[in-house]
């Protein structure tokens, strides 16, 4: 695996996934199988029996994202929370390979005529990930803003500069804490502070309201741009879209798994450091300590 890929998927990854989905909604669950895997197992909770007599037979009436977690909302209002983690993929297309796969959700045969997956997949290569299916207060308690902030692409610049501005942590550290603002994982943390003109290792309490409404701007202009691209596929290959496609931000990346590389707009060469055991990717020219006007 290559050394800066933990951390995936991130959000626009999942969100690339539960919009490649799109097609199950609306379909009766007929079945859930475990296939035989001899790797480490996944997390299936409560458990698989409880899943399959609260899932099957359950109309898909929605899909949603919370943080890095697909949701399936079933016509009982239980909902089926896919946690890819690290290496995990929800897919309706054809699985990279059958040994790492952990989950299959049969559905029910789609109309005669229509083109609609017939099954969606749970895989996961190292077997971090999570399946569970929750209560709408299961949901709450899990799920709500006392457990996750808000999401990334919903925060508004108020609440962002609210939940960290105070925090003494280092600015990069800190948009990573799920609590204060759900999805951006450390690629996307990288590549948003560059956008920003932002230092990693400024301290939340430094940043004027100014410098965080540029970093809001950044987080909606990156998450958006890479969920378009369909997120970042490394080269591990390991995230696939769900039809087992790869990703092409990568190919946009501003300073992420750039290190030594000229930074696009300035010709430095990228900086990498490690902050709370993470890589950190920077240019020193575009995110100096103090306020310079933003790289474009």
């Amino acid at each position: 695996m290559p050394r800066y890929n933990a951390g995936m998927p991130e959000l626009p990854e999942v969100e690339t996934m539960r919009r490649g989905i799109a097609a199950v909604q609306g379909r009766t669950i007929a079945a859930v199988e475990r296939p035989p895997c001899r790797k480490r197992p996944i997390e299936i909770g409560p458990s698989l029996a409880t899943f399959r007599r609260r899932a099957v037979g359950q109309r898909i009436a929605g899909l949603d994202r919370v943080g890095k977690r697909v949701v399936l909302v079933l016509d009982s209002d239980d909902r089926i929370i896919l946690e890819p983690r690290m290496t995990g993929l929800v897919l309706v297309g054809d699985p990279p390979g059958t040994e790492h796969l952990r989950l299959r959700i049969e559905l029910e045969p789609a109309a005669k005529g229509r083109n609609e997956p017939d099954a969606l997949l749970f895989w996961d290569r190292r077997g971090l990930g999570s399946v569970r299916v929750v209560s709408p207060a299961e949901f709450a308690e899990r799920y709500g803003l006392d457990r996750l902030g808000p999401d990334a692409l919903r925060i508004t610049i108020d609440e962002l500069a609210e939940r960290l501005g105070r925090s003494r942590r280092a600015v990069k550290v800190a948009l990573l804490d799920q609590r204060a603002v759900a999805g951006i994982g450390n690629l996307y943390a990288s590549e948003i502070l560059h956008l920003a003109s932002i230092h990693p290792a400024l301290g939340c309490h430094r940043i004027k309201f100014t410098q965080w409404e540029r970093i809001h701007a950044a987080v909606i202009e990156v998450l958006e741009l890479a969920i378009r691209h369909e997120g970042s596929t490394l080269s591990d290959g390991t995230y696939r879209n769900a039809l087992n496609q790869s990703g092409s931000y990568q190919n946009h990346h501003r300073v992420y798994d750039r290190e030594g590389d000229p930074c696009h707009h300035c010709g430095q060469p990228i900086m990498r450091i490690v902050q709370a055991q993470r890589a950190t990717f920077f240019c020193t020219v575009c995110q100096p300590r103090t306020v310079r006007r933003p790289a474009r």
